[in-house]
């Protein structure tokens, strides 16, 4: 059992960046004022379908990550945290997965329920903040949790994790003023300031994009070499 979760993990952290860089190679297509307005729009849907897999696997992260702690913990390994029953991760991936059906139906039809989208971004910051929290305790206490083999690795994950969400939040900001832009352009009426406009919005993103991309890598990393770790 904790080897498929193991594995789902790796495939998480490998879906997440996979997915980011096909967004980020066919999101220059997208912002070429060189192409047709058709080719555009398919760069457009082509980039949206890849989005759709790093948003899941960021979702996901965080009940595999959960499950592979309550699982060392009960499993006989002693770096894991003893507050993660199985019967506690039943809500947390319950919970996952009522996320998902958010980021589904935002992702699918953008715009069209904002509740749902609000509802998604309150979620986004709540784990945000708790992360960070769990993170910055984590890395503090001499014991976290009770934990005495020094877990500063899993604080450190935690955080890389957190920064992880705000960065893509910090995406969806900067993204804004890229919808109307884009109609401007479909309808033929595009300028250069709306394609001044539609460029710095999607190039706005890049630090937030780099920022994700560091995170997720230096995750894996911590996960694999736990270092400082007492085992």
């Amino acid at each position: 059992m904790l080897d498929a979760f193991l594995y789902l993990h790796i495939v998480l952290m490998v879906f997440w960046l996979g997915g980011d860089l096909g967004v980020f190679y066919s999101s220059r297509y997208v912002i070429d004022p060189a192409l047709a307005p058709a080719a555009r729009l398919t760069a457009l849907k082509i980039m949206s379908g890849l989005d759709l897999g790093p948003k899941i696997c960021l979702i996901l992260f965080l009940p595999s990550g959960l499950t592979l702690i309550s699982l060392d913990a009960h499993g006989g390994s002693v770096f894991g945290i003893d507050l993660l029953p199985w019967w506690l991760l039943l809500p947390v991936w319950l919970g996952a997965f009522g996320w998902l059906w958010l980021m589904y139906t935002d992702h699918h039809e953008p715009g069209r329920h904002p509740l749902v989208r609000r509802a998604d971004w309150t979620i986004r910051i709540a784990v945000v903040a708790g992360m960070a929290a769990t993170g910055v305790y984590t890395l503090v206490a001499a014991e976290p949790f009770g934990v005495d083999t020094n877990p500063k690795w899993l604080g450190g994950k935690v955080l890389l994790y957190a920064l992880a969400i705000a960065a893509g939040l910090g995406i969806r900001r900067t993204l804004r003023p890229f919808g109307a832009a884009f109609a401007t352009v479909m309808a033929g009426g595009a300028d250069g300031e709306t394609e001044r406009v539609l460029k710095s919005s999607v190039n706005g993103c890049l630090p937030y994009v780099w920022a994700i991309w560091t995170s997720v890598l230096l995750a894996g990393l911590l996960g694999v070499a736990k270092p400082l770790a007492t085992l």
